[in-house]
């Protein structure tokens, strides 16, 4: 279902600012019946939006509607403009006196809140109260809860009160503001105000069946369906059934339960303690307490305090730019209330807790040197030398970096290629299970440890989290999930995007499979099999959930540049991997982390447990806008085009048959039901915008167009794209000078295009066709030499023997890149020692032993980048020399034989 809008927060503002607009015009000209008649329209469609908010509310809308029939057209704009100024200044959430001043005692039939200083700054939210209750009840309510609001309290909130189930989850979906949910005892099963209009933005909720669902059940299945959409909220149930008759699981779905409405009081105080413990942090509150003590330092760190710093004639400037409060948190104490990373105790203790609970982990640890420490860390706690694992080429290079560090054989998984575009996408499932069963049949399955994925992409590509675990865990039960989420932290903080993130799918496997239900589904899966046909849901008696994501929290989120976090959801994690994570940790965190990073790890976590839905939502509305006007404006695609998802994800692949998530025609595309079910989604924050009709490379673009014209910054490049993203810091002023630069930038192309000469437009051509068109094949992972294979013909290299022969000089040699071609024609093997990594695409086109293929030459031939490392251009491709690999085999046969040797001897 298609909408011209891609969520109700667009349709809403637009819906405001259409009402504004009108009545001005009706209050500077003399209101006809015509002009009252299309006002009046638009306010029957803001109270289809507005009754799942508090404010502007239903109650002011049916106002206005009210000042129509009664022609005072004058009012009715005033009040507009003040609506829309509070709506997008948003100054009433830490002002919400300014309700009561602006519309008047009695605002929404409620008695006037408690006043309070106009110097006093409050946080405002508001409280999804669920009951099917009459009008005078709802007033009666509003007014006792207000009476209890303390006006010395930094917090305050109204309540936005639904009747029925489906009601209550629209509102859930629609209001940010929403902190907490209160559900009487059996509201209503459907809705009654659901239009035409909202229908486009509530898939969801239409999806949730509860025809068969009898009264009572009904509140504690709404609080189950609040706890999945929205886990971040505090929900309490309010019941006239006996306690002593709830069952376990209804009492574990609630923060607590209220026997009728006796304790509202309780209610309230418990509203305002839970929204107290999320906005704690423990470290970032111990880290200003401290500062704030006067403490003499006879320790490291001259810098502490600032004394070394404001003391200076020369530092001046230094101090005066960071101000004292960084240098008074500056300290290497781990004592005085603060902590240690290595060995957490209190505060950080703490904040590691609260971070694990925000984002659905079992564990979670904090790492102060970015993803790139947190990935070899996890690494080396779970692999032993001669593990394999299976990991995607087109990887971090930290993780090939870590797999040299951990002796483990690395099989190489190659993602299917966008060549249009010089990218990579991601690796199918087709091909990780077609690895393990080659293992399988070699017998090698017990060797493989882990399967290393990177979710999302550099470039947005997502996978089908829970369909690759499932049948992944078919074939290897006890098979370790790293998921490197380095770019998909803000996941967790929308419920579409949190389907395909690891610890959600960990958690709900893990119930899953203790369930009767699935017992009995996996055992008519199993009888439906063909003889040797492999199984597509794993043994409940033998699986087990052991899964571990990587987090560079400061990439998406609020940190600190470094600031990275761990999530663990182990089975296993206490019984056999605790001490050895311990140790990894120890080996790769430095005995001296910033505290200030940490602290922003602390505050940001605060953050997406109270907004983090909003601003996560904010994000990807910003990305769609972005997307639609560079579709939509003729200048601009004319030399520019986003890339849709069909463009990125082949048709294979999306079983929803999703195009794009926006079409010019028809409006914006649900994505729901592709990321519920397709092989891959594309991520719409990551904005892969294609500049080769404009004649420009993608690193030009970045370098001498973006940057050093306009001051803008983006992510990557390949030869003709730059990659965009928006973030939860994105504001719609940043969108619109990107689109004005763009603009910009297009009318310079105009210009120049007009002055060019018939020859010069011709070779002008010649360069975009080849920008375009003649791209460099990308070339697949080759094969590791039988020197360094892990075993005889099966998948898998020993790249740590390789990596570390290297260092002996002696058997390495330089080769020239335009000399490689012909040697590989004479089929001599060339075999690399080192990462070859260039920049774009970012990641190894070569690793130590690895062969040489043509295929890779001419892509290194072709590439027009500044940036490769592991080659330089002045002494050529570094290669193992024919004498080394002879000496290696030698060495090689002669320790299998020894090996050989002693097994007859025994």
């Amino acid at each position: 279902m298609n909408s011209k809008h891609y969520n109700i927060n667009q349709l809403r503002i637009d819906l405001w600012n259409e009402l504004k607009e009108k009545s001005n015009i009706a209050n500077r000209n003399l209101a006809s019946d015509k002009k009252l008649i299309e006002i009046n329209d638009v306010l029957q469609n803001l109270v289809s939006i507005e009754q799942y908010f508090s404010f502007p509310g239903v109650y002011l809308v049916n106002t206005l509607i009210e000042s129509v029939k009664r022609g005072e057209i004058k009012s009715i704009s005033t009040q507009v403009n003040e609506i829309v100024h509070l709506l997008v200044s948003e100054s009433y959430k830490t002002n919400p006196d300014v309700l009561d001043d602006t519309f008047g005692d009695g605002f929404q039939g409620k008695s006037k809140r408690n006043a309070t200083s106009n110097t006093t700054k409050k946080n405002y939210f508001e409280v999804l109260y669920v009951e099917d209750i009459s009008q005078n009840e709802e007033v009666s309510i509003k007014n006792k809860i207000k009476d209890l609001l303390d006006s010395r309290d930094n917090l305050t909130y109204d309540l936005v009160v639904q009747r029925s189930f489906q009601d209550a989850l629209i509102c859930l979906f629609f209001n940010y503001n929403i902190q907490a949910a209160v559900i009487r005892y059996a509201p209503l099963h459907l809705s009654t105000n659901i239009t035409e209009l909202i229908k486009p933005f509530i898939q969801n909720v239409l999806k949730v069946d509860i025809s068969e669902i009898k009264d009572a059940e009904l509140g504690p299945l709404l609080g189950k369906y609040i706890h999945q959409f929205r886990p971040e909220l505090d929900i309490y149930y309010i019941t006239d059934t006996s306690l002593t008759h709830l069952e376990d699981t209804t009492l574990k779905a609630f923060r607590r339960i209220f026997y009728r409405m006796e304790d509202i009081q309780e209610l309230h105080l418990s509203i305002i303690s839970g929204i107290n413990e999320r906005f704690e942090t423990p470290f970032f509150t111990a880290l200003c307490e401290y500062s704030k003590r006067p403490t003499t330092v006879f320790h490291a760190l001259p810098i502490s305090r600032g004394n070394s710093v404001f003391k200076s004639r020369w530092l001046s400037d230094f101090g005066d730019f960071y101000g004292r409060n960084v240098f008074l948190a500056e300290t290497s104490a781990t004592n005085g209330g603060l902590d240690s990373l290595l060995q957490p105790k209190g505060p950080l203790k703490k904040a590691q807790q609260k971070a694990a609970n925000a984002y659905g982990a079992e564990q979670t640890f904090f790492v102060t040197n970015g993803t790139s420490t947190a990935n070899k860390i996890v690494q080396q706690a779970l692999i032993q030398p001669g593990d394999v694992v299976l990991v995607d080429r087109d990887c971090h290079k930290s993780h090939h970096y870590g797999l040299v560090l951990a002796g483990a054989f690395p099989v190489y998984l190659d993602s299917y290629p966008i060549e249009e575009y010089s990218m990579y996408g991601a690796v199918p499932l087709r091909v990780i299970k077609e690895k393990l069963l080659t293992l399988k049949a070699a017998g090698r399955l017990d060797k493989v440890k882990m399967l290393l994925l990177t979710n999302c992409t550099f470039d947005g590509l997502v996978y089908n989290v829970e369909k690759v675990m499932e049948e992944v865990l078919a074939i290897k039960p006890d098979m370790v999930f790293l998921w490197d989420e380095a770019w998909f932290a803000f996941a967790s903080f929308t419920y579409t995007f949190k389907q395909r993130t690891g610890m959600y799918v960990a958690q709900k496997l893990f119930q899953k499979y203790r369930t009767e239900e699935y017992l009995n589904t996996y055992k008519n899966h199993i009888a439906t099999l063909k003889p040797n046909e492999t199984p597509l849901l794993p043994n409940p008696e033998k699986v087990k959930i052991r899964v571990y994501a990587t987090q560079s929290t400061h990439k998406t989120l609020s940190s600190f540049r470094q600031g990275s976090m761990i999530h663990v959801w182990d089975e296993e994690h206490n019984l056999k991997v605790a001490d050895s994570f311990r140790e990894a940790y120890m080996t790769h965190t430095t005995t001296s982390p910033n505290y200030q990073i940490l602290a922003s790890m602390d505050v940001g976590r605060r953050q997406v447990e109270l907004e983090g839905y909003e601003l996560v939502e904010n994000s990807i509305e910003m990305a769609m806008v972005l997307r639609s006007k560079v579709q939509n404006h003729p200048k601009l695609n004319k030399y520019f085009d986003i890339l849709s998802v069909k463009d990125i994800i082949g048709k294979e692949y999306r079983t929803y048959g999703l195009d794009d998530y926006y079409d010019a025609n028809t409006g914006w595309e649900r994505m729901e039901d592709a990321w519920e079910k397709d092989e891959f989604v594309l991520d719409p924050t990551k904005i892969t915008l294609s500049v080769g009709k404009a004649g420009i490379t993608g690193d030009d673009f970045k370098n001498k167009y973006l940057m050093d014209s306009f001051n803008i910054q983006v992510n990557k490049t390949s030869r003709n794209t730059v990659l965009l993203m928006t973030n939860i810091g994105t504001t719609r002023s940043s969108v619109t000078f990107l689109i004005n630069a763009l603009l910009q930038m297009a009318s310079q192309l105009d210009e120049s295009n007009r002055s060019l000469n018939k020859r010069e437009a011709e070779i002008s051509q010649k360069h975009i066709t080849s920008l375009i068109k003649d791209v460099p094949p990308l070339p697949d992972f080759s094969h590791f030499h039988t020197s360094f294979l892990a075993s005889p013909s099966v998948p898998g290299g020993n790249i740590r023997e390789a990596y570390f022969l290297a260092y002996n000089e002696d058997m390495c040699q330089y080769i020239p890149i335009n000399e490689c071609l012909e040697a590989l024609q004479k089929n001599k093997n060339l075999v690399s020692t080192s990462f070859v990594i260039p920049y774009p695409p970012g990641f190894p086109i070569l690793v130590p032993g690895q062969v040489v293929s043509e295929g890779i030459i001419r892509f290194m031939i072709a590439l027009d980048v500044k940036e490769i490392h592991g080659y330089r251009a002045d002494l050529g491709l570094k290669i193992f020399n024919e004498e080394a690999l002879n000496r290696k085999n030698t060495i090689s046969a002669m320790g299998a034989m020894a090996m050989m040797n002693n097994k007859s001897k025994k």
